[in-house]
């Protein structure tokens, strides 16, 4: 799955670049640098690899969403609907903006159900945040629908689904903004960093500014730009923009490898007639970073998860219903709302009433959920030793069922 799995000479040459001139800042030094912009190269390949008109690459994934959510002019009160699973940098952003998270349950697509974003517009919603977790997509057909008649701002944290497509357009590219995150695990990694991606002129601007304390980057000296607008911090810097510059160059290598080995790791896994597989709106665009399988319930679930780590099998398999970061379950900190800085009342609020909240449907999916990670290292014979060790720990468990029945 991540990048980093196939470092080497192409990261340490364009890195190298950079450190020649000592010029580690993506603005200004334009003499020194020598003609080295390497954030500049890489919004530029983004642009083509993904198929959008702009991005503007920022710090982090997580910088990615509020500077995207400053853009589109979500802020105080506002609602964003996302899901109950996602990681926690989804719900920090909307609250870093002032706005309110209002989380829903999830399907068998891991990702929003459209009928529990329906059951939760009201009059203050502004956005609807699908998360395209674990490398596939959301339902986006019913979703634009639903922003469509809605007036709705349809923001897209694609951070885990780099590669992925939908109907044959790019994950990330399809709303009025999207994110990818580009931190050391994923797909494609810069060590730290992520991008806005937009079709908007106006958007792409705002971004521009917002991650470099307002400048408009209008002039050729950066103490005369002025400052439209009140803006933070959230620049890429040069070395990070070079390692992902010789990433992106390698995304096709690294998904034509995903999708080899999680195809023979499912095999052995379909052999099973208990284990079903994660629902996909568009299987061809799974950029197949992870397989996601289930068992038919959440007791047989938690056995194979017990039994994987006894038999110490359980590293790369994912049981996200128990996971610190990554669903509503174990968010205790955000449905007590726990933060240093002080919230609104209306986000406390709106925290604290999570604490009421059943996700009943998304407990039903994520109990019964196992994720496995692909590696892009793996051998035709690791991939065979994975899969019979992965369906023995499983028949095992089913039988024992059986037999205690």
């Amino acid at each position: 799955m991540p990048g980093f799995e196939l470092f080497g000479a192409e990261e340490r040459k364009e890195v190298n670049d950079v450190l020649e001139t000592g010029i580690l800042m993506r603005y200004g030094f334009d003499g020194p640098r020598k003609g080295i912009w390497k954030a500049q190269e890489l919004e530029k390949a983004i642009t083509e690899v993904f198929g959008c008109q702009y991005a503007h690459l920022t710090s982090s994934g997580t910088a990615a969403l509020t500077t995207a959510m400053a853009a589109l002019n979500i802020g105080a009160g506002d609602e964003v609907i996302m899901p109950s699973f996602t990681f926690v940098a989804s719900f920090e952003a909307v609250l870093s903006v002032g706005a309110v998270p209002v989380l829903v349950d999830v399907d068998e697509t891991l990702t929003l159900s459209p009928a529990a974003v329906k059951a939760a517009i009201t009059s203050k919603t502004k956005c609807v945040m699908p998360v395209h977790m674990c490398g596939s997509m959301a339902d986006l057909d019913a979703l634009k629908t639903i922003c469509t008649e809605h007036n709705l701002i349809l923001l897209e944290d694609a951070c885990q689904s780099i590669g992925g497509t939908y109907k044959g357009k790019a994950l990330g590219t399809i709303g009025h903004a999207g994110t990818f995150s580009f931190d050391f695990v994923k797909t494609i990694t810069c060590g730290e960093g992520g991008v806005v991606m937009t079709n908007s002129e106006e958007v792409w601007t705002k971004c521009d500014g917002y991650t470099d304390h307002g400048h408009d980057h209008k002039g050729v000296d950066r103490g005369a730009d002025l400052h439209p607008f009140i803006g933070y911090n959230f620049r890429i810097s040069e070395l990070h923009a070079a390692v992902g510059l010789a990433q992106i160059r390698k995304l096709d290598t690294f998904l034509s490898l995903q999708r080899k080995h999680n195809k023979a790791l499912r095999a052995y896994l379909e052999t099973i007639p208990e284990v079903s597989f994660r629902k996909v709106p568009d299987e061809a665009g799974d950029s197949c970073s992870f397989l996601s399988w289930f068992l038919p319930t959440e007791a047989l679930t938690k056995a194979v998860i017990a039994e994987m780590k006894e038999q110490g099998i359980l590293a790369g398999n994912f049981y996200w219903y128990a996971n610190n970061w990554h669903y509503i379950s174990k968010w205790d900190h955000l449905k007590n709302a726990t933060t240093l800085n002080k919230l609104s009342d209306v986000q406390q609020n709106a925290l604290l009433k999570l604490k009421e909240t059943s996700f009943a449907a998304s407990d039903a999916v994520m109990s019964r959920c196992i994720s496995t990670a692909i590696s892009l290292l793996w051998t035709e014979e690791q991939i065979k030793e994975k899969g019979e060790k992965m369906v023995a720990v499983i028949k095992k468990v089913l039988t024992n069922a059986t037999v205690n029945a």
